[in-house]
């Protein structure tokens, strides 16, 4: 007998692991409701030995209604799909992908079509063949932090998902954005209207709007600066990442900023991890920050030295980041070799220095964490 969502996330609150919420709780009932329609439909007997292989019913069946959850960070999203996706059974084709990963893989798709000379097609030729490739493998997707900010992502999206649902291929997402504010600003935003209607016509749409932000309460209780540099420090940033990050695999991405590419070594559900070396010895400036900021919601900043004359340049650069990510509210973890008022032994900036430890000191407490 398979655990359904809602027992596995009662099992998880009798053995401690989670704490009742009731906004999680309106969630997981939109996923046990849709569990159990998936469920029916793949005990009908009999099947083809197409739908044994894919856990796809005859295509023109009455199809569950996906679901789509919007919300702030931290509020569970993530982990109440992950329940979700863990109590389906293997035999039901599946997959959980991050948003941003899958669109690489649909644009190496088209892109190795266009390449191969045997085959003569436009992208409205090319995108349901990909769709059949698609729900040829997978009857269920779930996709972690779908955002659209890219023009290339927008134009291809409403044609691919037409495809996917005319496919009867079911769709769970989690995201930090309504519906209606998908691609919000983009170029030729209204071509991309259409498919906003398509997902509230295909999806239940929930809004996570707990007032709990585990990923803060997480931060407060473990702590965000962690001193001085060594293999405890180090093994107390990979706890705070693991338990932000439900203990995801970590991918690596790029942000452009203006024809600069900032590189990503480690980042998973909206965290990123980056070295001093990277952002503070390299020629970066204020605008670069602030696109690492408006990315990325949590950010750590790893390996701090202690600085003095002769590395003013970088305590100037360690300065506009520290500012940077204040303005825009970033968490923000920390690993250095010294605690905030003993980063900086030069004179050239001491005085300047000192806003940078007072941010530094705010940015650990309660109330910028979002915890009053």
């Amino acid at each position: 007998m398979f655990q359904t969502p809602l027992e596995l996330y009662q099992k998880r609150i009798k053995d401690g692991a989670l704490k009742p919420d009731p906004v999680q709780e309106k969630a997981i009932a939109s996923l046990q409701r849709l569990y159990k329609e998936l469920m029916k439909a793949h005990e009908e007997k009999p099947k083809s030995w197409f739908e044994k292989v894919t856990g796809l019913a005859k295509r023109g069946k009455d199809v569950p209604m996906g679901l789509y959850m919007h919300g702030g960070v931290g509020r569970g999203k993530s982990m109440v799909m992950d329940l979700f996706y863990e109590c389906l059974p293997d035999d039901i084709s599946k997959c959980r992908i991050h948003f941003h990963a899958f669109m690489i893989d649909v644009h190496d798709y088209m892109h190795a079509r266009r390449k191969d000379e045997s085959i003569s097609e436009d992208m409205d030729s090319a995108l349901p063949a990909l769709a059949e490739h698609i729900a040829g493998r997978s009857r269920v997707l779930c996709f972690d932090e779908f955002h659209v900010t890219d023009v290339a992502d927008a134009m291809i999206l409403g044609r691919l998902f037409t495809a996917l649902f005319a496919r009867d291929v079911v769709v769970v997402a989690t995201t930090n954005w309504e519906p209606d504010r998908l691609y919000e600003g983009g170029l030729q935003r209204e071509l991309f209207l259409p498919f906003i209607e398509l997902l509230k016509d295909k999806l239940e749409i929930v809004h996570l709007d707990s007032p709990t932000d585990y990923r803060a309460q997480c931060l407060s209780s473990e702590g965000t600066y962690f001193y001085p540099l060594g293999s405890e420090t180090r093994r107390q940033a990979n706890g705070v990442f693991n338990t932000l990050t439900d203990n995801a695999l970590a991918d690596e991405d790029e942000i452009e900023v203006k024809g600069r590419t900032i590189k990503v070594e480690a980042t998973a559900k909206g965290v990123a991890r980056f070295s001093f070396s990277q952002l503070c010895e390299q020629p970066h400036g204020a605008e670069d920050y602030l696109a690492i900021a408006q990315k990325f919601p949590t950010i750590f900043l790893e390996g701090v030295p202690k600085l003095g004359y002769d590395r003013r340049n970088e305590a100037k650069r360690l300065m506009t980041l520290i500012d940077a990510l204040y303005e825009s509210k970033t968490n923000l973890v920390i690993t250095a070799d010294a605690p905030p008022d003993k980063l900086y032994m030069g004179h050239d900036h001491e005085f300047e220095f000192q806003r940078t430890i007072s941010r530094l000191l705010e940015m650990q407490s309660p109330k910028y964490l979002g915890m009053e």
